[in-house]
């Protein structure tokens, strides 16, 4: 039997992986279904591309679909994220002026400290920070709100976030056109080889499991091609459970450096994939455990909590109800389908589809299908917990 082909749409970021391992290393094709990898230049195009009809699914940031459910943001289609792609993954870099600012009022760069690098990032700037990310309805964007509002910058007055397509974003810091940016992997790691940034914070530090990237598809798609679907999710969940074993990271650099994906060397790749991060271009690194997880801790799972989290943010910065904004964005993150898709399969999944946001400070075992499920700590680093019950 022909395979059938499923468009799906991109943006060369190392968080793609799930969906090029599983074109490339056979996973599509075990479900009987073949990936039309299509790269799109930035998150607006690809968002248009989805809600459009140009692809059936897409490699998309986790509070898009959310916006779409809220009015807001332009999507022309109601879209559901039917998967978590990635968890963490984002780096916060600044330009090497500002790091030696940050150096004179004292800042370490310790790496693990959201709240140190937060108020001295505050007091080295001394005004307005004018802060690069991929797009306005992004998880990079939702972090910086919440992290420097938390500590006392009021957001969105006191920032001026600008939306740069992440290959882009160590062309627009050397430009000096951004004192600092959030940003995916590896563009982060660009910036330092570059010699035109540093790297201040990895998102992790903010909240320590963040739903970065989501499997999206249209709504009216899902219901149509509930077949299709579930192959998709079955064939995206192995690629990320491959991509969970370290002995699958050379290979995975190799293949993401390719010049139809993210065409960057290897060894730049592998600084995410491993953790071990070079922060500066004086060759300083750090070292992040679980700094992008495909797999472990249900990271695939589609909390409908977590897109409560990201509605109610969205609401309280733009002035939408946010009980209303909470209700819209729990039916956004499909962990119904999510399930179906994966019956019959290994995967362990959470007996619950919503919990506290932040309450996981270790490993903590749940209820689960087999009951050997382990959650991942989860913290915000104000310690802050999100009850989508309160």
């Amino acid at each position: 039997m022909r395979a059938a082909t499923l468009s799906v749409g991109f943006i060369p970021l190392v968080d793609a992986a799930p969906l090029i391992i599983a074109q490339e290393m056979g996973f599509a094709s075990e479900e009987g279904i073949a990936l039309d990898l299509r790269r799109a230049p930035s998150w607006s195009s690809l968002r248009d591309m989805l809600s459009f009809g140009q692809v059936d699914a897409a490699h998309m940031l986790a509070p898009v679909p959310v916006a779409a459910a809220l009015g807001i943001g332009g999507a022309g289609a109601a879209l559901a994220a039917v998967s978590v792609l990635s968890v963490n993954g984002d780096v916060i870099g600044v330009s090497r002026a500002l790091a030696d600012r940050l150096r004179e009022v004292g800042h370490d760069f310790a790496f693990d400290d959201a709240e140190a690098a937060g108020r001295a990032l505050i007091a080295a700037a001394g005004g307005r920070l004018r802060i690069g990310v991929p797009f306005p309805f992004s998880m990079h964007a939702e972090l910086v709100y919440y992290w420097l509002s938390a500590l006392g910058l009021p957001a969105p007055q006191g920032i001026d976030i600008r939306t740069v397509p992440p290959p882009l974003m160590a062309e627009t810091i050397e430009a000096g056109e951004i004192d600092a940016f959030c940003v995916g992997e590896p563009w982060g790691s660009k910036a330092v080889e570059n010699g035109v940034g540093e790297l201040l914070l990895p998102g992790s530090a903010i909240w320590a499991f963040a739903p970065e990237k989501v499997l999206a598809v249209r709504d009216d798609w899902a219901r149509a091609e509930p077949q299709l679907l579930s192959r998709l999710v079955r064939a995206v969940w192995r690629a990320g459970r491959w991509l969970a074993d370290p002995a699958s990271r050379t290979l995975t650099a190799e293949l993401l450096s390719r010049a139809e994906y993210l065409d960057i060397a290897p060894e730049i790749l592998d600084r995410s994939l491993s953790g071990r991060l070079v922060i500066s271009p004086r060759g300083d690194m750090r070292e992040v455990p679980g700094f992008v997880e495909f797999h472990a801790g249900a990271a695939s799972f589609p909390w409908r909590s977590q897109a409560e989290w990201i509605g109610q943010q969205m609401a309280a910065r733009l002035g939408l109800d946010r009980a209303a904004a909470a209700r819209a964005a729990r039916g956004v993150f499909r962990s119904d389908l999510h399930r179906e898709a994966l019956a019959g399969t290994t995967a362990d999944l959470p007996g619950a589809s919503s919990k506290l946001e932040g309450g996981l400070a270790r490993d903590t075992a749940v209820a689960s299908g087999s009951g050997r499920l382990i959650l991942r700590p989860d913290g915000f680093f104000d310690g802050r917990v999100f009850d989508p019950e309160g």
